[in-house]
């Protein structure tokens, strides 16, 4: 499957309150899309409908074209891996078992794992620093160990596209580079929401801002990353510029926004 991810004309109501508006997407094969806003902006609730936490009112949610609402679940498990940004704790489960469950959509059921499936699993732990926690319980885990046990979860699951929701959150900044690194170097969409604009910047094909469940801007982090988009959907300064290597640096004014 290529993993083309796409968004058309959602919105979500809950009770009187919208929270997500007419809001459109494309995440062509292979590229990594970011989802940039404030707090409340509407960031996980889109991503959730992808994933199918939250069902749309209007407009609807494409993996490779098709209907996620209308893909029977392993289906959509072996096209779309997701981590959610508030996962329950595993209780009972070590950190192997827990990458384990990525496995699930290409087994039987009441299968148990096979040589190519521990090979996989071993090989997510690895890439993402936690083999040497592989038998450690989950829930004993720190919150950026377990964040990357269930990243490897994940990855494990071997799909074309990726939805991840702050996966960088709980990580040090070692391991938010590690994580993005890795995102890129495998290959797969991803559409990621994100805080740090710097990440965004840096890893991001695209950039999708939201502001109150509504698209204000989308394009190339170049093009959408402006001092004046900064401060006019965030309300702070910000100084852009970019590096020798071609990126982004946006680095955030700590007095009141200037006016330009």
């Amino acid at each position: 499957m290529s993993g083309e991810l796409r968004a058309e004309g959602v919105t979500v109501v809950a009770g009187r309150r919208t929270l997500l508006d007419d809001v459109s997407l494309h995440a062509a094969p292979g590229q990594v899309v970011g989802l940039v806003g404030p707090n409340g902006a509407g960031k996980s609730t889109l991503l959730r409908t992808f994933y199918r936490v939250l069902r749309p009112t209007r407009g609807r949610v494409l993996v490779d074209g098709d209907d996620v609402r209308r893909l029977p679940g392993r289906t959509l498990a072996r096209r779309l891996a997701a981590v959610p940004q508030d996962s329950p704790g595993e209780f009972e489960l070590t950190a192997r078992d827990v990458v384990a469950m990525g496995r699930t959509p290409h087994k039987r059921a009441f299968a148990g794992d096979g040589a190519a499936d521990r090979a996989i699993v071993a090989e997510a732990l690895a890439d993402l620093g936690v083999a040497g926690l592989a038998d450690a319980p989950f829930d004993r885990l720190s919150g950026g160990e377990r964040q990357r046990v269930l990243i490897a979860r994940a990855l494990a699951q071997r799909t074309g596209a990726l939805v991840l929701d702050e996966p960088t959150n709980h990580l040090d900044p070692r391991h938010r580079l590690d994580v993005l690194r890795l995102v890129r170097r495998r290959g797969a969409t991803a559409l990621v929401a994100l805080h740090d604009l710097n990440l965004a910047a840096a890893f991001c094909d695209r950039v999708h801002v939201l502001r109150g469940g509504r698209t204000v801007a989308a394009g190339p982090p170049g093009d959408v990353l402006t001092p004046d988009l900064i401060a006019d959907v965030y309300g702070v300064g910000a100084d852009v510029a970019r590096r020798a290597d071609g990126t982004l640096r946006v680095d955030l004014l700590p007095g009141p926004k200037e006016t330009r």
